[in-house]
């Protein structure tokens, strides 16, 4: 692979690691329960509202697995989530009230769900990058992409970073190619002068491959050949962390344009 004029990376599973809370639910259900009882919403108890909250959950993986196959899929809105997943079978005033805080649900259920740490290499990836005149932006589906606005700010991500692009923002969901459209309109490339690194095969690498990038790089994490059903398509190259891509892109640089 040559030289690209810009570096695109997926969020989860690439720019950091990730491990599920436990307990996350039940905190989220009786935020979720206090809310609906300060409304007048009695029907439904603590209880009740966590057994929604993990189907809805459920729901929405499986969903995800099959969103991987259309073209061009849409993302989940944070309305629909809470309205159709979550609260389906709610009374109308209970259900009505959480899609109206559907947004803001969705973020604490994000901050809620899962721990987050900057995956190793990383800051020596984007500083490395940045020295060489490569601009690097985020691609990466999200229930909320706010949480992760958050944790770049946080952690100074955000500052080595020129643009994040995140689903429930975008409107559409990896594997559509608008999603690295997206950015590389923003960083004034061509799809084929950036590559594109993600987690995993069914998002990332057909999207890579869908959306014509120079440069389509596969970065080991938990869960990557966890793939929901054969895909065709095969990455450019395979790394395991930011200090191999970091290697992979200096090795590119060094070598012929």
């Amino acid at each position: 692979m040559r030289r690209p004029r810009a570096l695109l990376l997926d969020f989860g599973g690439v720019l950091v690691e990730t491990s599920r809370k436990p307990g996350w639910s039940a905190a989220l259900a009786k935020e979720v329960h206090a809310l609906l009882s300060r409304a007048g919403c009695h029907d439904l108890d603590a209880a009740a509202v966590e057994t929604d909250i993990k189907a809805g959950a459920a729901a929405d993986k499986c969903w995800k697995d099959a969103m991987s196959r259309p073209y061009a899929p849409a993302e989940m809105t944070h309305t629909g989530f809470w309205g159709d997943y979550v609260a389906a079978d709610w009374p109308a005033p209970a259900r009505q009230l959480v899609v109206a805080h559907a947004t803001p649900l969705c973020k604490r259920m994000g901050e809620l769900r899962q721990d987050r740490h900057t995956r190793p290499g990383i800051p020596e990836l984007l500083d490395g990058a940045a020295a060489l005149g490569i601009p690097c932006g985020i691609v990466s589906n999200a229930l909320s992409g706010a949480v992760h606005r958050d944790y770049t700010e946080a952690t100074g991500l955000a500052g080595k970073l020129a643009i994040e692009v995140y689903s429930d923002e975008a409107g559409v969901r990896k594997p559509n190619p608008e999603m690295v459209w997206i950015a590389t309109r923003a960083l004034g490339v061509e799809p084929e002068d950036a590559w594109y690194v993600g987690d995993n095969f069914d998002r990332d690498v057909v999207c890579g491959h869908r959306a014509g990038v120079g440069g389509n790089v596969l970065m080991v994490a938990k869960g990557t050949y966890d793939v929901p059903y054969e895909v065709r398509y095969r990455p450019d190259a395979v790394v395991d962390d930011g200090h191999g891509l970091l290697d992979l892109l200096t090795t590119a640089a060094e070598g012929d344009a």
